[in-house]
């Protein structure tokens, strides 16, 4: 029996529709695909890694060299003493700028943070650390270092000295020399004469002071360094490098005895070297 031919026109609307949306279905599938296709996310963009070499540039780099007779951001660097504490490559003597009660505290500041674990809140260069067996820190003050002229002071700030690392990234420029003010005040409040005290002001001894805070009586004695700590020169004392623009080519230390020329060979089969 043969359906009606209404059925049948009914079944062919819907197989035209039906086949309308596959169509369409297929075209949005494949506009999906092609943009999809050519979809870049910025984890796979081209670009140069450092160090590798690139056909884009003649020269093969794709590390660029600093374009000529220009200056990075905050590299321009025009005052060359402030942030180097040299003049014509030799240490100088003297602050940037002037120096107020407020640097005086941020240099303190500073310097409780990054300079006492070695040097100590006195500046004797026996810090905590050091009294845990880590290398002596300088004693700031010693005649040299209390002669020593500003930029030194600065300057091994920024670059280290010795077993000191540096701390340029850790201290800004401005903090350093601040930590440089608050070093030349440390040392007058360790070496001062009834000279530099005002006229009227009360002078109280640490003893005193100690004994009224109750203090042990060892905390106004003079500090002893700990037989765990090293030097690692060979007599024992600190190591001093030579400074910015001096003639001196090689690390000496504190010693002034005269340098010596090292002893001659033996020439004896089986003798033993003079000490």
């Amino acid at each position: 029996m043969q359906s009606p031919w209404w059925r049948w026109t009914i079944n062919t609307q819907n197989t035209h529709a039906r086949l309308r949306a596959a169509a369409v279905a297929t075209i949005a599938l494949a506009a999906t695909a092609a943009l999809t296709g050519c979809r870049q996310d910025m984890q796979d963009q081209p670009k140069f890694f450092p160090q590798r070499g690139t056909t884009l540039y003649a020269d093969g780099r794709s590390v660029r060299p600093q374009v000529a007779n220009t200056v990075a951001r905050n590299q321009l660097h025009e005052n060359s003493y402030y942030y180097t504490g040299l003049v014509d490559g030799k240490e100088g003597d003297g602050l940037p700028f002037p120096v107020t009660a407020q640097v005086l505290q941020r240099g303190q500041e500073r310097y409780n943070i990054y300079c006492t674990p070695c040097h100590s809140r006195v500046g004797n260069g026996e810090g905590m650390i050091v009294q845990r067996g880590y290398s002596k820190a300088g004693d700031l003050h010693t005649t040299r270092l209390q002669q020593a002229p500003l930029g030194h002071f600065f300057h091994v700030v920024t670059n280290g000295y010795g077993s000191m690392p540096d701390y340029a990234s850790q201290v800004t420029p401005a903090d350093r020399w601040a930590i440089v003010a608050y070093i030349r005040a440390l040392q007058l409040s360790q070496n001062a004469t009834q000279a530099d005290v005002p006229a009227g002001a009360h002078v109280e001894s640490l003893k005193d002071i100690a004994e009224r805070e109750g203090m042990p009586d060892s905390f106004a004695s003079e500090w002893k360094l700990p037989a765990t700590s090293v030097t690692g020169t060979p007599d024992n004392k600190l190591m001093v490098l030579p400074t910015p623009g001096s003639s001196v080519s090689g690390a000496g230390t504190q010693s002034s005895a005269p340098a010596t020329k090292p002893a001659a060979k033996p020439t004896t089969p089986g003798a033993a070297t003079p000490q």
